[in-house]
């Protein structure tokens, strides 16, 4: 049984499986049948700070006045467009993950889509207030050929996250003791 749900707003946000793995394929057939999003991304283009924010603006058509900051990707992840998300959802899918571990931003890389995904999947503002939106499912899925669990685990544990290993994946959400 799998501890994820890709076309759902439940935790985790980001995920970190095995290239090929039959159960995220099945889950992105489930979102894209809603009417949500699969949007790709190739790991070369995300191994720089600069060109991981030129992917994610790219990819998910940030606003021309996007900051190229990391709080500014967390405001646009939390603010995707209808034609993006298909008023439904994304799943962010990085092929060949892989090389992004050796990268110095890639614990910050992913703490920020935790970010930006827990705010989108909620239907309150960072006071608990509600939205004038409903929530969307964002999460994002990174593909690693040689996929080891407890060393992507170990590279991304840090105090503002909650990492969880389950059977075949890895999973990173915000920790609620510390962001809300």
């Amino acid at each position: 049984m799998t501890s994820f749900d890709l076309a759902g707003t439940s935790r985790p946000w980001v995920v970190f499986v095995p290239q090929g793995s039959s159960e995220v394929r099945e889950q992105l057939t489930e979102l894209s049948a809603k009417g949500g999003r699969v949007h790709r991304f190739d790991a070369r283009d995300l191994m720089t700070v600069p060109g991981t924010y030129r992917a994610l603006a790219r990819t998910l058509r940030f606003p021309g006045y996007f900051g190229e900051n990391w709080d500014a990707v967390v405001d646009c992840l939390d603010d995707l467009c209808d034609a993006v998300t298909g008023g439904v959802g994304i799943a962010g899918v990085v092929h060949d993950a892989d090389p992004l571990l050796e990268t110095e931003h890639f614990p910050l890389f992913v703490s920020v889509l935790c970010q930006g995904a827990d705010r989108a999947n909620s239907a309150v503002d960072l006071d608990g207030d509600p939205l004038d939106r409903p929530a969307v499912a964002e999460h994002f899925v990174l593909e690693f050929r040689a996929f080891d669990p407890e060393g992507i685990a170990g590279r991304i544990a840090q105090k503002d996250l909650v990492v969880t290993v389950g059977d075949g994946f890895v999973g990173a959400a915000l920790d609620p003791a510390e962001w809300h």
